[in-house]
């Protein structure tokens, strides 16, 4: 038996969230099918199941789910009346937020909090809370908050351990509200996956206390629609010998997502895990290599991706590949935070802590436990998380 497994979410009231939640509410009413979830015909023993969901977190918005969740225009009264409707009782926590980090996104509703440690207290304190009142058997952190900008990798605080725990005592504003969330949950014995681009678990200081204290930990930033797209085309293009002489890729998105990301710095991040990945599949520099995220208000959640592949194959001839992606951006995301959430806590139930390289299939920016260079080409990832679970 697998039990209850309890998800808290870092921007739980935003679109991918209150998707997810929505989600897996019609399910258990019986009124959504388990159609788009990429596990749903997998039979795995000791992880959760759908109905074994149970789901709470924090925001910096002050409202019920349910006016969050129409506020950003994915789901409708339609499914708040079709078995969702518990999300119109659910209210975000009080969270940590900082626009020195979010310049675009902000709320009243912060937790009060004058130091570092206070808010790990407190947030930690939330996690059993959510434990006991909901009387869980597991509890897994999903960081889906607003892209951060990225912070200054080269500050002492965020060097080793040892020097984020000073680092923490003194406030360093070094450390971002994602590296708080992290460490607390990792801290708590929580497993924690970030699905956002922000620095998190995958600085040098929390992955090692992930390894110390064998929390299982993955990220980061969520691969969704146009990475996802690329990490299927760029090997194909690779494996029948067509050179990649330029890829410009363009997006339009009008959600919270990309309000954030129409400030400079955090949309620098979203572009440094959106670009990294092409080398590696394709095994040569794509000088050429253009990435754009426009703001767009009135798209809303109906994200548009445009990419545009010029190549050479045989005799030099010149060709082009040119791919139009019409999505929602929160029905591709929310299926895979539910996924990455359920293997979290098997893995945690496997006792395998650390960075776990099967989620890679999930991610721009897949975590390594060395450190070094992840797989991206998501048939090869498949692959490797189908072996995982395999496993007995």
């Amino acid at each position: 038996m697998s039990g209850r497994l309890g998800v808290a979410i870092v921007g739980v009231g935003g679109a991918v969230a209150t998707t997810a939640i929505a989600g897996v509410e019609m399910i258990k009413a019986g009124s959504n099918s388990l159609a788009g979830l990429p596990l749903a015909d997998r039979t795995i023993k000791g992880m959760a199941g759908y109905r074994d969901m149970v789901f709470g977190g924090w925001d910096l918005a002050d409202e019920t789910l349910s006016r969050c969740a129409l506020r950003h225009g994915v789901i409708g009264d339609k499914e708040l009346a079709d078995g969702a409707s518990s999300l119109k009782d659910m209210k975000p926590w009080p969270a940590v937020g900082s626009t020195d980090f979010c310049a675009n996104i902000d709320g009243g509703n912060k937790i009060a909090a004058d130091s570092h440690r206070q808010a790990i207290d407190i947030i930690r304190g939330d996690l059993q809370r959510f434990r006991a009142e909901q009387q869980l058997d597991q509890v897994v952190m999903v960081n889906l908050a607003s892209t951060e900008r990225v912070p200054d990798l080269g500050a002492p605080s965020l060097a080793n351990l040892d020097a984020f725990e000073r680092g923490l005592d003194a406030n360093d504003a070094a450390i971002s509200p994602a590296m708080l969330y992290a460490y607390a949950a990792i801290g708590s014995d929580t497993p924690y996956a970030n699905f956002s681009p922000s620095v998190a678990a995958d600085a040098a200081p929390l992955a090692e206390l992930a390894r110390k204290l064998n929390v299982p930990v993955a990220g980061k930033d969520g691969k969704t629609g146009q990475t996802m797209m690329k990490t299927v085309i760029a090997p194909a293009l690779r494996a029948r010998a067509l050179h990649v002489d330029g890829w410009f890729s363009t997006n339009i998105l009008g959600n919270s997502d990309g309000k954030a990301l129409d400030d400079p710095k955090s949309l620098q991040s979203k572009i440094n895990t959106k670009k990294e990945l092409l080398e590696h599949l394709l095994g040569y520099p794509v000088e050429d290599h253009i990435v754009m995220i426009h703001y767009y208000r009135p798209r809303g959640d109906d994200k548009e991706a445009w990419d545009n592949i010029d190549v050479t194959g045989f005799l030099g001839q010149k060709m082009q590949l040119k791919v139009n992606f019409l999505c929602k951006d929160s029905v591709l995301a929310a299926p895979l935070v539910i996924e990455i959430a359920r293997v979290l806590g098997l893995a945690q139930r496997r006792g395998e802590g650390g960075v776990q390289e099967q989620l890679g299939i999930f991610f721009k920016a897949p975590q390594t436990r060395d450190g070094g260079e992840a797989e991206h080409a998501l048939f090869e990832q498949q692959l490797i998380l189908d072996e995982w679970l395999g496993r007995s």
